[in-house]
């Protein structure tokens, strides 16, 4: 069950009730995408950082162990030894990413697996029953995720099969939590709003999904080519139009200044690799903007990544010299250290922004996070 706790303007602060626990929103999802943080970040660390929810991708877990097997061990949860909440994505984004040769039909969609070539078909129900074997709390809805761009044509008929996959997903989820050896009964469905840039198209959708009073919406199909203006301009004008209390989920977004406009338009979940990604390239954030460690300038810098942060790496004192090191010798722990230091970053800056919200002061955090990274915030269009 969420509760809507407080609102900003259209910033909300939220509370998300589970079977694996309390999710307190805005939220940041740490991506572990085949039960695992890349960059050798164990569950542990991420109870160390203060991650609430764990994100897994139901596609690759299908190819790789293998769903059945994944039951076979107790479900996700066991599996990975992670005892707070899970979500996992439906797989239609891999499948129309991964899969140079698909097929898309009502009823799914045929493609040849990315790591051996075998053929496999994925379709709504197919897609719950995985996620069901994987024993998520949160379960995502299989849709299309459409080309960028696409013809008003093309994104209509998209749209339109996409609501009627959301339709088959929440029967066949409602029958999968009823059954005895069922995993995890109480698993939550979201379904996902499409529409590409086409406004229309977006709000028309947004009305339909929310009829059907699922447990939560997310946004898809954004952060894939558009500019970031036109992704908030189309979060400006749909996310009113989805209902105020349920969860929001903004999907693959994003860095930073993108994270911190989306909850100033009402977002409540995020999900991105930037953090683990970037921080195994040397790529590291801080409260005055990104710093790459291969540059030789620091070579012999003594300071930790960033003074005053609260990470293990920081609060170790290893110094950015040190961690260059690594990096540039290709040593696993260089990549860990990184990837743990951005992750903190991102959940200490959620905490941060659910703060600001509770004290009636999120436009002033905003402006001065941004400000301080080197952004300019940007004006909502009402």
């Amino acid at each position: 069950m969420y509760t809507l706790i407080k609102k900003n303007h259209r910033a909300k602060r939220g509370r998300l009730e589970t079977v694996h626990g309390t999710i307190e929103t805005p939220v940041f999802m740490n991506v572990g995408t085949v039960g695992a943080i890349k960059g050798a970040v164990s569950t542990m660390d991420l109870k160390e950082i203060g991650t609430q929810v764990e994100l897994s991708n139901t596609y690759h877990l299908h190819v790789r162990p293998g769903d059945k097997i994944v039951k076979q061990m107790g479900g996700l949860h066991a599996f990975m030894k992670w005892d707070r909440p899970i979500l996992t994505d439906s797989g239609g984004f891999q499948v129309f990413s991964l899969a140079g040769l698909r097929k898309i039909k009502e009823e799914g969609v045929h493609f040849n697996s990315h790591i051996d070539g075998r053929k496999i078909f994925m379709g709504p129900e197919e897609s719950m029953q995985i996620q069901s074997n994987l024993g998520s709390t949160i379960a995502m809805a299989f849709d299309e995720c459409p080309p960028h761009p696409a013809t008003r044509e093309y994104m209509q008929n998209s749209v339109d099969r996409t609501t009627r996959w959301l339709e088959r997903c929440r029967t066949e989820m409602n029958r999968l939590n009823s059954l005895p050896d069922t995993i995890n009964p109480h698993q939550m469905l979201f379904g996902i709003n499409q529409g590409g840039t086409f406004e229309d198209i977006r709000i028309e959708h947004a009305k339909t999904i929310a009829a059907m009073d699922l447990d939560g919406y997310a946004l898809g199909g954004l952060a894939v080519g558009e500019s970031h203006e036109e992704m908030y301009r189309i979060l400006d004008v749909t996310i009113p139009h989805l209902p105020e209390n349920k969860p929001v989920y903004l999907m693959g977004v994003g860095t930073p200044a993108n994270i911190l406009e989306a909850v100033d338009r009402g977002v409540d979940f995020f999900d991105c690799v930037y953090p683990s990604r970037n921080g195994r390239h040397g790529h590291v954030y801080t409260n005055s903007g990104k710093l790459n460690l291969f540059n030789a300038k620091y070579e012999t810098d003594s300071r930790p990544i960033e003074e005053g942060c609260g990470c293990p790496v920081c609060r170790a004192g290893y110094s950015r010299a040190y961690i260059r090191h690594l990096l540039k010798a290709g040593e696993m722990l260089g990549m860990r250290f990184c990837v743990l230091h951005n992750l903190y970053f991102y959940n200490t800056m959620m905490s941060e922004i659910r703060q600001a919200i509770d004290e009636d002061r999120y436009a002033e955090y905003k402006q001065q996070k941004l400000e301080g990274m080197g952004f300019q915030p940007v004006p909502i269009t009402e």
